[in-house]
């Protein structure tokens, strides 16, 4: 737990979204598979804050974000997002964007890897929720689709135009964000949108071994290395190297490194603490 936690009580119950914690691992399972996991205003929210609640309390050292039955998710809610978005005035469109912003900035921000279980479509927002994660773990049936201009709106949704050409390049984020197309798991492990492809079916599975193996790991260095890879995109060379500095300096008084030098020296596996 954080050593400053709130006077509020945490979550018992999401209302748009399924929530499991075992040893270390949250699995985050977005669940209207009869809409293909299409998001709602409660579902960004729960997001939103589901995501700050486990970072604050700690406890939670990898998350694996999976979507149930055909897909992963097809995005915003067309009748319960868009229709309703169209008698909004500017104001209360700005706090909806602003929260969708804020889902991706939690996904980035929070302590702890997330890995996107992705199978089926992975479209508009749900391709957006995917980027964001730290891995992408697809099975061959994935296709990703930035469709935000198709439907009139720009392609930079989201955070999309930030991250999408950081993690394919310039050219294929270009070709992605205006023109809407989808892209095939194949095409998507060679331009580097995916981590890894596994075999059919089995994108949730490796996923929940990645989370394993991950929680296990020594998290507070790997909540580090997260923090380094977001902070440095936009920094010259010489901040980053002065702040890669100062971290490791504070990771070397931490215990996870005196505990490897022990466990090297003593010929046995380190015992993790994540501190």
């Amino acid at each position: 737990m954080s050593p400053f936690p709130s006077s509020a009580p945490r979550t018992q119950q999401w209302h748009h979204l399924r929530l499991t914690i075992e040893d270390g691992v949250a699995t985050v399972t977005l669940a209207r598979p009869e809409k293909l996991n299409a998001l709602t205003f409660g579902a960004y929210a729960d997001l939103r804050d589901l995501l700050a609640e486990l970072a604050r309390e700690r406890a939670v050292r990898a998350l694996v974000l999976g979507g149930e039955g055909r897909g992963f998710c097809s995005g915003g809610d067309v009748d319960e997002i868009i229709g309703a978005t169209l008698a909004m005035d500017t104001a209360q469109l700005l706090d909806f964007n602003r929260m969708t912003g804020q889902v991706v900035r939690a996904l980035r921000e929070c302590p702890f890897p997330v890995i996107a279980a992705v199978h089926g479509v992975a479209a508009g927002a749900g391709a957006v929720l995917a980027l964001a994660a730290d891995f992408r773990i697809a099975d061959p049936s994935a296709r990703f689709a930035f469709l935000f201009t198709k439907v009139g709106l720009s392609g930079g949704d989201m955070g999309a135009a930030y991250l999408l050409p950081r993690v394919v390049g310039l050219g294929h984020a270009t070709r992605l964000l205006m023109l809407g197309e989808p892209v095939r798991a194949p095409e998507a492990e060679r331009i580097g949108l995916i981590s890894e492809m596994t075999d059919e079916g089995r994108a949730d599975a490796r996923a929940a071994e990645l989370a394993r193996r991950l929680a296990d790991g020594p998290a507070l260095a790997y909540a580090q290395t997260k923090a380094l890879l977001t902070a440095e995109l936009d920094m010259p060379l010489a901040a980053a190297v002065e702040l890669d500095a100062a971290t490791q300096a504070l990771l070397m008084n931490g215990d996870d490194y005196a505990e490897f030098h022990a466990a090297f020296t003593e010929k046995r596996v380190p015992k993790w603490r994540g501190r």
